[in-house]
């Protein structure tokens, strides 16, 4: 064990003073011994209990606080955890802290440290740390599902079973090795059938939504000729006005962005410049702009005639200023009256849904993604191997992959910058 994991560490877990109530976490072999310097005799084990909190060093009353004891290694961290509930001032946090990191063996701890001791001692994978970094920076309901699902160990679970399967067609290639000089046929060993069977099951996750899609949200762009209406239409569907609208043609000359929430689904809402031929230098900058942000969205919101609308099954053709008479054969939408904008919006959401990880199946971030397509490429090596040896490699391949992506092998470098992301108490 390295000696920094030695010490007893000491941080706020909770938020910022002030507060109404502050939770000061200790985790490691001196806890138990620093909260008895502090509070006096233990509780019982995760039990609350009201104590008079002193500094040892003069024994001056610090505060009247909970303390809660969690002896190891059945805890968050895998090591002896003791709580402090206490009045979140800042005064007070800073004493009781400053008394907790006197004490022997006891320093403050850095950024994630609780949580990279609970990777270091089993208590979690790499695939729910990562979870639990994404469920801290969440910002939106599906991003919520998706990294608490991740936390939670789903992931895991899938990685965990397909391991198994590996090892236990690893163990048979082997046997089949040992057979391989046999006179009498040898070991039967065809397991193309299962290889197949279980590539197909990674397939099927890496083709799932990435979790960064949770994240960033479906790129939704609203595009048009000038004058269509477009910044209009953005500003209603956002409920507020980030454009700006005239009846000057090519007012909008750069993509203006907007982050929104629509039905708990991510969405980058992105207004355009009006496509035409212009000699404005500025104008034309922005009208490419347009042109290559059609290209790579998600959702495409048309407010343009019908035979210069892009290709596509995520294109929705829109005629707006329904308010001033018909407008061609897209769905009829007013920005004046609110015609036809929950049709927008139900049709955004219906679009946008599968674009983004679900609350059922995990999905994986860009890291995870290369690993197990690593994995899955290796299976499929595999499958037109009849060499047992080759196999017994292509199976060990795969299986070292699938342990890098639950931080089992080969994940030193990204521990630091990971864990960097987390706040001091966690």
């Amino acid at each position: 064990m390295p000696e920094a994991a030695r010490d007893t560490i000491v941080a706020l877990s909770s938020g910022r003073p002030p507060s109404a109530v502050a939770v000061v976490r200790t985790s490691g072999p001196a806890a138990a011994a620093a909260a008895e310097a502090v509070a006096g005799r233990l509780p019982e084990p995760r039990r609350a209990s009201l104590r008079s909190l002193r500094d040892p060093a003069d024994g001056a009353l610090i505060d009247r606080g909970l303390v809660i004891f969690f002896p190891g290694p059945d805890t968050a961290t895998g090591e002896d955890v003791v709580e402090y509930q206490c009045h979140g001032s800042k005064a007070v946090v800073d004493a009781l802290v400053a008394a907790l990191v006197a004490q022997p063996g006891v320093r403050a701890a850095e950024p994630g440290e609780f949580t990279r001791r609970a990777l270091s001692n089993g208590r979690i994978d790499l695939t729910q740390a990562e979870g639990l970094a994404e469920l801290l920076e969440a910002e939106n309901e599906v991003q919520r599902r998706s990294a608490l699902l991740r936390a939670e160990g789903g992931l895991r679970s899938v990685i965990e079973g397909w391991r198994s399967r590996l090892l236990a067609l690893s163990a048979e290639a082997e046997v089949a090795i040992d057979y391989a000089d046999e006179e009498e046929g040898g070991y039967a060993f065809n397991p193309a059938a299962r290889l197949v069977a279980l590539a197909s099951e990674i397939d099927r996750l890496l083709n799932a939504p990435r979790v960064e899609r949770a994240r960033d949200g479906v790129r939704l762009v609203v595009a048009g000729p000038p004058n269509a209406g477009k910044s209009s239409l953005v500003n209603a569907l956002a409920g507020e006005a980030r454009a700006i609208v005239t009846h000057i043609a090519g007012t909008t000359r750069d993509l203006i962005e907007v982050p929104l929430s629509i039905g708990g689904v991510p969405v980058t809402l992105v207004d355009t410049a009006g496509l035409r031929e212009s000699a404005d230098t500025v104008e034309a900058i922005g009208v490419g702009l347009a042109r290559a942000a059609i290209e790579r969205c998600d959702l495409l919101l048309w407010l343009g005639p019908d035979g210069q609308a892009p290709d596509g099954p995520n294109c929705l053709r829109i005629a707006s200023k329904a308010d001033l008479g018909p407008g061609g054969d897209g769905l009829p939408v007013s920005v004046v009256t609110g015609e036809g904008l929950d049709g927008v919006r139900e049709w955004i959401l219906e679009q946008a849904r599968p674009l983004v990880p679900s609350s059922e199946q995990p999905g994986l971030n860009a890291r995870e993604a290369e690993l197990v397509g690593q994995c899955r490429d290796a299976i499929r090596r595999a499958t037109a191997l009849s060499d047992p040896v080759m196999l017994a490699e292509e199976l060990r391949l795969a299986r070292s992959a699938l342990d890098q992506v639950t931080g089992h092998a080969g994940v030193d470098s990204l521990l630091d910058a990971l864990f960097g992301r987390f706040c001091l108490g966690k």
